[in-house]
């Protein structure tokens, strides 16, 4: 896999109003947006459901491309969770249909600006985040979170905030070594934010908030 022409984005559309959201797009010339959530609706904010969001993207000229089945955070696959019901990010990254998508972001990156959507305001709560970007950067591709404020996190700033969280040293320790270190605080927040229930869902898709 090769690097991209540009950065890949992501974004929470949290609580925006839709002008708000567009407001973010634009700043940041974003012409694509790959929607990474599950299932594509919203309770709260109706315009991000999905039809919706599509075609109010289409009317002011941004690209829109599903791709919950593929990089969800709420995996179809039952293999993707444990006996407690959480899913595994390590277990959906292994996944073909994963794989799948993280191609076709990264095909799409080649030629427009792409922001990964998903639901969550912060990045580090998000599994666009844990999961999606953190196999994009593996991959040596840039990616460029778009926070609420509008201003842009780089993953790897993304990454030394985790640390500080989780109050790890970004260098290692007699332990482990940096990436270790990393993989540690990647794999304590996917435990506190992965989507966990009783019983793996038999479908992909529910109208019900993702992270």
């Amino acid at each position: 896999m090769g690097i991209t022409q540009y950065p890949v984005y992501t974004i929470g559309h949290s609580n925006h109003s839709w002008e708000e959201f567009v407001k973010l797009l634009l700043r940041h010339r974003i012409n694509e947006i790959a929607d990474v959530r599950s299932s594509p609706y919203s309770r709260y904010v109706t315009h991000f459901n999905h039809q919706e969001l599509q075609q109010s993207l289409e009317d002011i000229g941004i690209g829109y491309t599903f791709l919950g089945s593929e990089l969800g955070g709420r995996p179809a696959d039952r293999s993707c969770y444990d006996a407690a019901g959480q899913v595994l990010y390590d277990r959906v990254a292994e996944t073909d249909a994963f794989d799948d998508g993280i191609r076709q972001v990264m095909r799409q990156a080649d030629d427009p600006r792409i922001a990964l959507l998903c639901t969550e305001k912060d990045p580090l709560e998000c599994h666009r985040t844990l999961l999606v970007a953190k196999a994009l950067s593996q991959s040596n591709i840039a990616v460029e979170h778009i926070l609420s404020n509008g201003r842009l996190e780089n993953h790897n700033d993304a990454m030394a905030r985790l640390l500080s969280l989780f109050k790890l040293s970004p260098n290692g320790d007699l332990f482990r070594s940096q990436n270790d270190t990393l993989n540690y605080a990647l794999s304590l927040q996917a435990k506190k934010m992965a989507y966990t229930t009783e019983k793996p869902p038999a479908a992909a898709h529910s109208q019900e908030d993702v992270l």
